[in-house]
């Protein structure tokens, strides 16, 4: 069954040429087409699309309306995906994006999508629960996060850093008390030390580790 789509871009031209580029692809069905935030809600609410292909900044403000809707749709529709199709690799944006997590979420650089396949598999990766980012975007997140949290990666004691290393590898709890010769109880309060250390208190147990594990590799030399 087609993945039923909204599109919501301010100008004519951008917007009416990815209309007609997705309308060639039996994938998709495109419900509607918008031009600024009111008219994409309302027409989200009318026809509870899979996923909202949005430009990151559109009419009444052009700021942010795309992060925006992001939002809106995790507290009214939060199984209806979101690709952000923007010319901005602002750092600023993709974390507002991604901020109360990863799933169901895309963004993706106008000037970098060079073809109707890469944007139907972000289309379907979002359907699914996935998440796409466009490398520009996650080079400037790691710069982002590198600036912001080096004095917080400061406050880790080696033993800390150590455990965080292991996270760093993909190990479990078991894995990094075997490597550092510890029992699991002292490698689980190592980890919620580091967790508060880096303010990660808040997000769900799976984001953390990935969090903490972004701000360790962005602190690592290359």
């Amino acid at each position: 069954m087609p993945i039923q789509l909204v599109i919501g871009e301010d100008h004519f031209l951008v917007r009416e040429g990815v209309r007609q580029l997705l309308e060639t692809s039996p994938e998709v069905t495109i419900v509607a087409t918008c031009g600024d935030l009111p008219s994409l809600e309302a027409a989200v609410t009318e026809h509870q699309p899979d996923v909202v292909l949005t430009d990151i900044r559109m009419p009444p403000t052009h700021t942010d309306e795309g992060v925006r809707l992001s939002d809106w749709l995790r507290r009214t529709r939060p199984r209806t995906g979101v690709v952000v199709l923007s010319q901005y690799a602002e750092a600023d944006y993709a974390l507002s994006l991604f901020d109360k997590g990863s799933a169901g979420r895309a963004y993706l650089l106008k000037e970098r999508v060079f073809g109707l396949e890469q944007l139907i598999d972000a289309i379907q990766e979002v359907a699914s629960g996935g998440s796409v980012v466009d490398p520009k975007v996650v080079e400037r997140l790691v710069a982002a996060r590198s600036r912001n949290t080096r004095p917080l990666l400061e406050t880790l004691t080696p033993r800390e850093r150590q455990v965080l290393a292991q996270l760093a590898q993909g190990k479990n709890n078991a894995a990094i008390a075997d490597g550092l010769f510890l029992t699991e109880r002292a490698v689980e309060k190592h980890i919620n030390s580091i967790f508060s250390k880096l303010g990660l208190t808040e997000a769900e147990d799976i984001n953390r580790r990935v969090k903490a594990v972004l701000l360790f590799l962005a602190d690592e030399p290359s």
